[in-house]
C-alpha cells in the first residue's frame, strides 16, 4: 500500500517504518497516525516480520510532537477525543504488538514523539537525539500515555521532573 506521510520497507524479516514529513519535523497529524496504525497492523499480521524499526526522515527529528497547526482550532472536547483515538490507534496499539518495535530516535523526540518512542519495546538514540515533554509550555500534560510510561522507564521522581519542568 502507498502512504502519504510514511515509508515502509522490508528486507528479509526486518521492517522499517519511516515517518516522512521532514518539513513538519515529522510531526504527527491525523493522517500520519492512521497510516502508522495501518502499517503496524499489516506488519504484525505478516508472520515473516520479526522486528519493526520506527524512525523519522532526516537528522532533525524522529517526531517533534503533534502537528499543532492541525489541532489549534479544536475545541477541548475535540482535542480529548483526538487524544483518546490517537492513544488507542497508535500508542497503545504499538505497545501491545507481539512483534518487537525499536524506536530509532534521531534528532527531536518531543511530546507525542517521545510518547511514541516510549510505546515502542526498545529505544535507541543517536548522538543528536533531544527528548522531552514540553507540553507544560502550552498548559497541558502528555496526553497519550506518557505520564504512565515515563515513570516505568526512568522512575517516578525523574518522570515528575521531566513532565512538570519540560526539561
Amino acid at each position: 500500500m502507498n502512504y502519504d506521510n510514511i515509508l515502509v520497507a522490508k528486507e528479509n524479516a526486518i521492517a522499517t517504518i519511516t515517518i516522512n514529513r521532514p518539513t513538519k519535523l515529522n510531526a504527527l497529524n491525523v493522517i500520519t497516525i492512521q497510516e502508522l496504525h495501518h502499517a503496524f497492523n499489516t506488519l504484525e499480521l505478516d508472520a515473516s516480520t520479526r522486528v519493526i524499526i520506527l524512525t523519522g526522515t532526516g537528522e532533525k527529528a524522529f517526531v517533534a510532537g503533534a502537528d499543532i497547526a492541525e489541532f489549534a482550532h479544536f475545541s477541548v472536547e475535540e482535542g480529548a477525543q483526538l487524544a483518546a483515538q490517537g492513544q488507542e490507534l497508535l500508542f497503545d496499539f504499538v505497545e501491545k504488538l507481539r512483534t518487537p518495535v525499536i524506536a530509532a530516535v534521531n534528532g527531536f523526540a518531543l511530546g507525542g514523539g517521545l510518547e511514541l518512542a516510549m510505546s515502542c519495546h526498545f529505544r535507541v538514540a543517536s548522538d543528536n537525539a533531544k527528548m522531552g515533554l514540553p507540553e507544560v509550555f502550552v498548559g497541558v500534560i502528555p496526553g497519550c500515555g506518557g505520564t504512565q510510561r515515563l515513570p516505568q522507564l526512568v522512575g517516578k521522581g525523574r518522570a515528575m521532573e521531566m513532565i512538570m519542568t519540560a526539561e
